[in-house]
């Protein structure tokens, strides 16, 4: 099972990691150079929080191995997927409780900003062939992809 794995020390908030999630998760086929940061649409999955004097926290979803978000989730929209270890969600069954986002203790999901009725999760950018495109766009390799 792949597991993204953050050196906060090497990041230095550039935000590539949330850019390239925006690009790889918008719904035109557009190029990075006319992504619209400010369209609600275009959420990040993950998000960069600057703590002061060049500190950054990366806040990313760490499908973990007992997930409480998945424990927490009464209607079935997020699931442990065993064969890959993801945590994989599934808009069309979510109830829009939002108990995943109050039990994720990481602070990962979060409700999303255009309609509030669904979540914003990593999905490992599961469509695509290799690495996420967090981890391909990072230039301080801050973010990398370990086998556990």
């Amino acid at each position: 099972m792949k597991r993204i794995i953050i050196d906060a020390d090497l990041c230095d908030g550039c935000k590539n990691c949330s850019v390239a999630c925006m690009q790889s998760h918008r719904k035109d086929n557009g190029t990075v150079y006319d992504l619209d940061l400010t369209d609600p649409s275009n959420e990040s999955r993950n998000h960069i929080v600057g703590l002061g004097n060049n500190v950054y926290k990366p806040i990313f979803c760490r499908h973990c191995d007992e997930a409480d978000c998945v424990a927490a989730c009464m209607s079935g929209a997020l699931i442990k997927d065993e064969e890959t270890g993801l945590v994989l969600y599934d808009e069309e069954k979510c109830a829009s409780c939002f108990m995943c986002v109050m039990n994720c203790p990481y602070g990962t999901i979060k409700p999303d900003t255009l309609t509030k009725s669904k979540i914003i999760k990593c999905d490992f950018c599961k469509d695509q062939q290799y690495d996420p495109s967090c981890v391909k766009s990072c230039p301080k390799k801050a973010i990398h992809v370990e086998e556990v």
